[in-house]
């Protein structure tokens, strides 16, 4: 952080590994200094190595995991209600999403949510804090009943800084590949709503950065579905 490799986001996502990873370390050197009488030149050795390891270059990550993560909430509207809430997240306030763990750590939490009907598909333009925009785009899709969002980035989606790299959507390391929400009628004024996501990590390590875009992602789907049913709600209740 200090000669800025990473930023914030980044750092907070590897504290938990390096301080486990640390700690066993520094116990496994202490139980060889005490159980053995190796010269202090040879224990004083083994400090350089991470400073050796670190001078080989890393390798391109080639083995990607893609997995799917999905989440459900009913709520007390009908599907024509929560499909219009879908399409037309308008002046998203922070105290709506900021509760989710991804916003929290430092991701710009987004501002609106608008789609647009072309003659290729729907078009939804998502905007976010720090300038961050991009599209979301469906050629799969029926009205009321479910929508397939796939993601289109631009040269400056995303400004500098505004995001890690390797936190960064659609990046060497992580993606979104696709989000699905889904609308189920169950009785007259209620509805089901399940959104599914579709991600991949590609990493040296993706057994950890896996099981930290599931609980970063599933928090995620869990926030974004109580906005839309609050934001549902709100729509029902003024008419």
């Amino acid at each position: 952080m200090a000669i800025l490799i990473e930023g914030m986001i980044c750092a907070i996502i590897i504290i938990p590994l390096f301080a486990v990873v640390g700690a066993l370390g520094g116990l496994l050197m202490g139980v060889i200094c005490r159980t053995t009488n190796w010269p202090r030149q040879a224990v004083s050795g083994f400090v350089v190595l991470p400073l050796l390891f670190g001078a080989i270059p890393a390798s391109d990550p080639d083995l990607q995991r893609i997995a799917m993560l999905e989440r459900t909430i009913q709520i007390q509207a009908s599907p024509e209600q929560i499909w219009h809430q879908l399409h037309h997240a308008e002046n998203i306030q922070q105290d709506e999403v900021g509760q989710a763990w991804m916003y929290r750590i430092g991701v710009p939490s987004p501002l609106a949510g608008i789609t647009r009907e072309t003659p290729t598909g729907l078009v939804r333009t998502i905007r976010m804090n720090k300038a961050i925009y991009f599209d979301q785009v469906s050629s799969d899709w029926v009205k009321n009943q479910y929508v397939v969002w796939r993601y289109h980035f631009y040269p400056d989606s995303f400004p500098p800084n505004a995001l890690d790299d390797h936190v960064m959507i659609g990046g060497r390391y992580f993606d979104i590949l696709d989000t699905t929400y889904s609308l189920k009628p169950l009785t007259a004024q209620t509805t089901e709503l399940k959104i599914q996501m579709r991600y991949r990590v590609s990493t040296d390590f993706n057994w950890y950065a896996d099981a930290v875009a599931k609980l970063l992602i599933t928090d995620f789907e869990e926030v974004i579905l109580n906005f839309y049913q609050k934001r549902a709600i709100a729509r029902v209740e003024k008419i």
